[in-house]
């Protein structure tokens, strides 16, 4: 009896170690930064913070041209520029965009915040996307 309840707990650990084995394995994204969105009272954001939602998926858009930041890295929903990766956060994402790593990258809306100051209305998680060439 005691050996039976020893082999069956051995084997449903067995089958929990595989089945996390096999969850990391097959993730899709990781999580790389939480940010909040910068200059978001500047461009666009006002106008499209209704539309937002927790999830709300963002595009980056390199400004290489950008007279205040050389590493400026747009936020945009849709046709909407709602302002830009952190300054302090920027140039790893600058330098992959660069090299056309576009598709590196996941950007979600994780909070919104109606009422604080607009440089802190809006926060976003940044993912790493799996490679699944």
């Amino acid at each position: 009896m005691i050996w039976g309840n020893l082999l069956s707990s051995l084997f449903s650990e067995i089958n929990n170690l595989t089945f996390m084995v096999m969850e990391k394995i097959t993730e899709r994204r990781k999580h790389f930064l939480h940010t909040n969105v910068a200059g978001f009272m500047y461009w666009d954001g006002c106008e499209a913070f209704s539309r937002l939602e927790i999830g709300t998926k963002l595009e980056m858009v390199r400004e290489a041209d950008n007279k205040h930041d050389c590493d400026a890295v747009a936020l945009y929903y849709k046709d909407y520029k709602l302002g830009f990766i952190p300054g302090s956060e920027n140039e790893i994402f600058a330098q992959f965009l660069d090299m056309g790593h576009s598709d590196l990258f996941e950007v979600r809306v994780c909070r919104l915040c109606p009422d604080a100051h607009p440089e802190r209305q809006v926060y976003i998680n940044i993912y790493i996307k799996r490679n699944e060439k």
